[in-house]
């Protein structure tokens, strides 16, 4: 964990956040700023900068927060339509917040990804 990390925070509390699942690993919440009618941000308490910064040792974390984004689309509705989950990697990948997160969004049609 960082001091100064947004996701940090927000994972130890000192930021609100509209949490949809938590466990020991992980915490989800909806983005405050949503590209879709369902939008959740899936993180690792483990403080990771990005999906580049992943070790051999992280992979049965990672699978886990695959798994969550599953059983969320299943618990929010969006499973049988459709839904992407994407994480940025990088400034030029669009990464904003240096802590890995994956988005899970649906609830429209997303159309193709290019």
């Amino acid at each position: 964990m960082t001091e100064s990390c947004v996701f940090c925070r927000i994972e130890r509390g000192e930021l609100p956040s509209d949490r949809v699942y938590e466990d020991d690993r992980v915490i989800a919440f909806r983005d405050i700023n949503p590209q879709a009618p369902v939008h959740v941000l899936i993180i690792p308490r483990k403080h990771i900068a990005s999906l580049a910064d992943l070790t051999p040792g992280d992979t049965e974390l990672a699978g886990h927060m695959l798994r969550v984004a599953q059983q969320l689309a299943e618990q929010l509705g969006i499973r049988e339509t459709g839904y992407r989950v994407l994480t940025n990697c990088g400034r030029d990948g669009g990464q904003v917040v240096f802590h890995l997160h994956f988005h899970l969004v649906g609830g429209k049609p997303l159309g193709r990804f290019a």
